[in-house]
């Protein structure tokens, strides 16, 4: 007589095939529930209409992390052809024009079935704020101008306007750390410096400055949890180019026929008319009467030299507060890092002197070695490239406003970075306004899953698993009392 127990074997067959389809539904539902989905993005645009150029940035980030953890990344940039659109003034509708090739890169490049909801921005710096000052009607010609222009094409078109000096300096500032992560882990920001062609600006945070001493200069951010108080400050007329007609204008106030100027190389020697000299708000009141038509301009080549001619568009005497820049300015005391972009970076670049890591005294040496190079030797090293004439003088410029406009010394030079990107995106103020007209960083810390996708699906996978053998376990009682009916054969 043998004992078979005839259903011990299907049960637990079933058993087990009924927990693996248990399993496998449960991680299947958790992994597509938790998924990564396939990405989509959202599209911004900004033009940045700067006093000797226009530049036009496409801006991408995930569509589903709108106010999040979402990075915004540029992945287009468009120099117009031309000057700023300010120099259009009279004749508006070329600097409408003069958009045309850029935006319609622009339509090419972002998806078509996003076009409609691609928000398009224009912002305006300092060449329209002198052009502004001068003529708000001829200001006001040229936007409509270029609004015109813009309209035509087919994203959505928020306006161009204006941006204040402390706008720009601001903006910079929330680039730079957005950029390299600081605002989004709570981590020491990084000061700003831009130089553009008619307006400089510094903005940076400091345990010093709660914004009480001087109101005008303070920003205050609430981003990702954090508090900031920023100071900032531009100066209109001190981006290189204005600077320089500045020089010019105080080495010509007696009206002479001829100057030699030590910011430009010897042997260089040019024609210059005093009317387009003295063209511009930050010059026009120093413009001497009786003077000739034109002046011959030859250079000199003395760094020393240039220095004490560029000291002498800065008033260092008047300051009413504890410390200042220039200008009786107040300035904190200086903190952290910076970083240094713009025309900062392409006058340091040029000029092979981007490693702040060479002493101060080190760069003066430099600056002083190349100022002093023939005219006829740099031609021919460099050939007739665009401001060759003038990196002798920028340079120069950099370095005192720096030193003695901004109070960096040998030891806080250092702390001075001259950069063009971070991360593939240009630095400069148009991802800080998009970032800050589209709401994009949120004023406080964004909720975080408390796992990752993969580590979800981990555990309840081994969830599963330990269930299904409990189950099991719990069931090993039964075994035996099915066992004890056996079938005689």
């Amino acid at each position: 007589m043998k004992e078979k127990n005839h259903w011990h074997k299907p049960v637990t067959i079933i058993i087990t095939v009924i927990g693996v389809m248990a399993i496998v539904a449960l991680v299947t539902v958790a992994v597509l529930q938790n998924r990564p989905l396939s990405q989509k993005y959202k599209y911004g645009i900004v033009m940045d209409a700067g006093s000797s150029h226009t530049a036009l940035y496409i801006y991408a980030w995930p569509a589903e992390k709108d106010n999040n953890t979402g990075r915004v990344e540029q992945t287009h940039s468009c120099k117009v052809k031309g000057p700023g659109i300010s120099s259009y003034a009279s004749n508006p509708s070329k600097a409408g024009e003069s958009l045309r090739v850029c935006m319609q890169e622009a339509k090419q490049l972002v998806p078509a079935n996003h076009h409609s909801e691609t928000p398009l921005y224009l912002g305006a710096t300092a060449g329209m704020r002198l052009l502004n000052l001068e003529d708000s009607s001829a200001s006001d010609r040229v936007f409509h101008a270029v609004e015109g222009a813009l309209q035509k094409f087919p994203f959505s078109f928020q306006g161009a306007r204006i941006l204040s000096g402390q706008e720009e300096g601001a903006f910079g500032w929330v680039t730079v750390n957005y950029l390299d992560d600081r605002l989004k882990q709570g981590l020491e920001t990084k000061g700003a410096l831009d130089l553009g062609g008619a307006s400089t600006q510094i903005s940076f945070v400091s345990d010093t400055f709660d914004g009480s001493e001087s109101p005008d200069n303070n920003v205050n951010f609430r981003l990702y949890g954090n508090d900031y108080n920023l100071y900032t400050h531009s100066f209109l007329c001190y981006g290189k180019d204005q600077a320089l007609r500045m020089t010019l204008a105080q080495q010509t106030l007696s009206g002479p026929g001829s100057i030699l100027d030590p910011c430009f190389h010897r042997g260089y020697t040019d024609t210059k008319n005093y009317s387009v000299l003295y063209d511009s708000p930050c010059v026009s009141k120093m413009k001497p009467q009786n003077a000739t038509p034109t002046f011959t301009h030859k250079g000199g080549g003395d760094f020393l030299q240039c220095q004490d001619v560029i000291k002498r568009i800065f008033n260092f005497t008047h300051c009413k507060y504890n410390q200042c820049s220039f200008n009786g300015i107040f300035q904190p005391f200086l903190q952290g890092q910076y970083g240094a972009f713009s025309a900062y970076y392409f006058v340091m670049d040029f000029l092979n002197l981007t490693d702040t890591s060479i002493p101060l005294e080190d760069v003066k040496e430099k600056l002083k070695r190349y100022c002093a190079t023939p005219w006829s030797e740099l031609t021919q090293q460099h050939g007739n490239i665009k401001y060759l004439a003038e990196y002798c003088f920028s340079g120069t410029y950099i370095v005192t406003l720096l030193t003695e406009g901004y109070n960096f010394t040998s030891q806080t030079y250092p702390t001075i970075k001259y950069i063009k990107k971070i991360k593939g995106s240009d630095a400069g103020w148009t991802l800080g306004y998009m970032l800050n007209l589209t709401n994009m960083i949120p004023a406080e810390a964004p909720d975080t899953p408390p796992l990752p996708h993969a580590g979800y699906v981990s555990i309840v996978t081994i969830m599963a698993i330990l269930l299904f053998v409990l189950f099991i376990v719990s069931l090993r009682p039964l075994w035996p009392r099915c066992s004890k009916q056996p079938h005689i054969i």
